[in-house]
């Protein structure tokens, strides 16, 4: 298909949109992209392939979907509006190695899906009111992805990509560089999305790591003690884990712990690495 034809095209775009009577729901967070330079950028972040099997996540009207569908050997395309299901067989009805599932992202069995021992890339143009679920759920449930390519918030890509002592290091920060190396690929303005959300936006692609960079006794352990360190920014590591009544850590041990490595009983979670909270965890986990 011409480039031109393309969704990409804002002209197509709109003329698809008003085809179908479509509108826009804010409860799903939709906002089309319309930029091919943009959807170019995602591509090679994603580096697919022909040989690759693809999911996409919320596919819209199908802008990036179609050109997934010329670069990889197979697209999963994932979407949980039915509205734009009919839009979708339109608008990918030249491309055969397309299937559309309607279905909840975070309901569903991608091990099913691609096959048993087969792995994928998934790329996707997320709602940013529901990234973060989407990102940790994917991670956490070690689903069977080389990668995650996404467009976030740009906000939230940085906190991803963020290193121990920035301001925007935190929970995210941790959890996401535990499960992956993180590779920010591209800003993009608003004005490259239909409607254009209020703003900037960036590609991150997210390279899952075959084995954890630390070594920890107790995973689900440690990432609470991690979102307890930064349930208040202000206060210290040490009133953070003391205020967290399920981790049922003193005052005193804390101190003694964080002393015991080298740091100052003063210090704030946003200073430790991942290295250093996995110590930490051995050292308190009961």
């Amino acid at each position: 298909m011409d480039d031109k034809e393309k969704l990409s095209n804002p002209q197509v775009t709109i003329q698809t949109i008003q085809k179908y009577g479509f509108q826009f729901q804010k409860r799903y967070g939709q906002n089309f992209l319309i930029d091919g330079h943009v959807i170019g950028k995602i591509l090679r972040a994603a580096d697919i392939s022909g040989e690759d099997m693809v999911v996409e996540i919320g596919p819209g009207i199908g802008t990036l979907t179609q050109y997934l569908a010329e670069a990889a050997g197979r697209v999963y395309a994932v979407e949980i509006d039915e509205k734009l299901l009919p839009i979708l067989a339109d608008t990918l009805s030249s491309y055969d190695n397309v299937e559309v599932i309607h279905q909840d992202i975070l309901k569903c069995d991608l091990r099913a899906l691609l096959g048993e021992g087969k792995t994928c890339k998934i790329v996707a143009n997320l709602p940013y009111y529901i990234t973060t679920p989407i990102i940790m759920g994917l991670l956490e449930g070690h689903i069977p992805a080389e990668s995650i390519t996404v467009m976030v918030q740009k906000e939230v890509a940085e906190r991803m990509a963020a290193a121990p002592g920035s301001k925007i290091y935190g929970a995210l920060s941790l959890a996401v560089q535990y499960y992956a190396d993180t590779y920010l690929a591209a800003n993009v303005p608003p004005n490259c999305f239909m409607p254009r959300p209020a703003v900037g936006s960036a590609v991150i692609r997210l390279t899952r790591r075959e084995k954890p960079p630390v070594d920890v006794q107790d995973e689900a352990w440690m990432f609470r003690l991690i979102r307890a360190s930064f349930n208040e920014r202000r206060k210290t590591l040490v009133n953070g884990l003391r205020n967290e009544p399920s981790l049922g850590i003193t005052k005193e041990e804390a101190e003694e712990a964080l002393t015991g490595m080298g740091l100052s009983p003063t210090v704030r979670g946003e200073t430790l690495s991942l290295e250093q909270f996995a110590e930490l965890s051995d050292r308190l986990r009961k």
